[in-house]
């Protein structure tokens, strides 16, 4: 059964920016640069028709298409870092749509992730990392910074159990663009002229 996710993609030159960030660090299993994302929302494994439910689901999300950029880098595991990531400038608007899918999720009785929503990209899994060398890599590459691109639709992500994540598949693509609301007043009666 695959693994679900919500997600945005990451353009073209962005990920080309950070291909950049690859090596460098001895033990680092990197990311391959085609399957770059950024996570909003991992759902984990569900039953067929839970799958179908929060894919008609998500159609209710209403948010305009919005700019985002990457920014700096880091590590998870302070003391034993085991991932690299590359940083998210701060988005009100990223905030409010991983908050909305997290309350479809649930309102669909799916389980919660219990991990606080830390926007980033993965760049590396790390497996016996020296701290130093760790340490080292990210004030190397602290100043990271891409040039702000737009995002214009999430996705609904799977994956398969793997060693280091991916390979990563569109199961569903939801674009965003804020719908016209319907006006408080519309007259009744449609008024002509009369001379």
């Amino acid at each position: 059964m695959p693994r679900l996710f919500t997600a945005l993609e990451i353009p073209r030159d962005a990920t080309q920016s950070l291909s950049l960030l690859r090596g460098g660090l001895p033990g680092a299993r990197w990311i391959d640069v085609e399957n770059y994302h950024l996570t909003l929302n991992f759902i984990g494994d569900i039953n067929g028709p839970s799958a179908d439910e929060l894919v008609h689901a998500l159609d209710a999300v209403d948010r305009s298409p919005f700019t985002l950029g990457l920014n700096g880098v880091g590590s998870f595991g302070s003391k034993k870092p085991h991932t690299l990531w590359a940083g998210v400038t701060s988005s009100p608007e990223l905030m409010a749509l991983q908050a909305e899918i997290s309350r479809i999720c649930t309102r669909l009785d799916l389980p919660a992730d219990p991990r606080k929503f830390t926007p980033h990209v993965t760049l590396a899994r790390l497996r016996h990392p020296r701290l130093a060398e760790v340490v080292d890599y990210l004030h190397a590459f602290g100043n990271f910074r891409t040039i702000p691109f737009e995002i214009s639709r999430f996705v609904l992500m799977s994956s398969r159990d793997s060693t280091g994540g991916g390979p990563y598949i569109i199961e569903e693509a939801y674009p965003l663009a804020a719908r016209p609301r319907a006006s408080v007043y519309a007259p009744a009666v449609e008024y002509s002229s009369v001379r």
